[in-house]
């Protein structure tokens, strides 16, 4: 989606950490890094930053849960384009600086919702990522929604039965964290800053290589 005409004539530079500028109103999908993605989510949290853990919960590792929930779910090996569309599921949230809600995105209105999907536009192009197809979406969702429900309870401290009655989500929670096969450490802990951008980096690097889109 293009930005409107009224939105063309601002111009929203930001600085990534690799130096480059991307344009908010009208991203250039090669105007970042992969580093940059990995950077700038590793420091967007989730759950506005709440945690009972001395961390809070990033959307790097949310993404890499969300992966590791759709890899131990499928009865075959994931493709490489779907393991990239899962990672980078929430990546334009690495460019807005935050992960909104969806009762504030309906608040924020119109504007906030062109500049979002313009990024996910922009996202989608440089990583050449095919729309979502029916089953896959659904089973995306549900691996969202079960990561969403464990976190709640895990990482910030809802009470389970709060997950269904105040937040809405009716998915399990489950008592093992899927990164721990992956990575070990404690279940459910969330990872330093520097651990979660290494973490998504090499998971990201990994998928563009296989796909020869480095």
């Amino acid at each position: 989606m293009k930005a409107t005409e009224e939105h063309t004539k601002v111009r929203a530079w930001m600085r990534l950490p690799s130096g480059k500028r991307l344009d908010l109103m009208n991203p250039d999908p090669h105007d970042w890094e992969h580093s940059d993605l990995s950077v700038r989510l590793s420091r967007t949290y989730r759950w506005g930053g709440e945690s009972c853990w001395p961390w809070p919960l990033s959307v790097a590792q949310h993404s890499l849960l969300v992966l590791e929930l759709r890899r131990q779910k499928s009865t075959e090996p994931l493709h490489a384009v779907e393991e990239l569309r899962e990672l980078l599921h929430d990546a334009e949230e690495a460019f807005l600086g935050f992960d909104c809600i969806s009762p504030l995105k309906q608040a924020l209105g119109e504007p906030f919702k062109i500049i979002e999907h313009g990024l996910v536009n922009a996202i989608w192009q440089r990583y050449q990522l095919p729309a979502w197809s029916g089953p896959a979406y659904i089973f995306h969702k549900e691996a969202d929604h079960v990561a969403a429900a464990c976190e709640a309870v895990h990482c910030v401290g809802w009470k389970r039965r709060e997950v269904v009655d105040v937040l809405g989500i009716m998915a399990p929670v489950l008592d093992q964290d899927p990164l721990v096969s992956r990575y070990r450490g404690p279940h459910w802990s969330p990872w330093p800053a520097d651990v979660a951008e290494a973490r998504y980096h090499d998971e990201l690097m990994r998928l563009c290589r296989s796909l020869n889109m480095e």
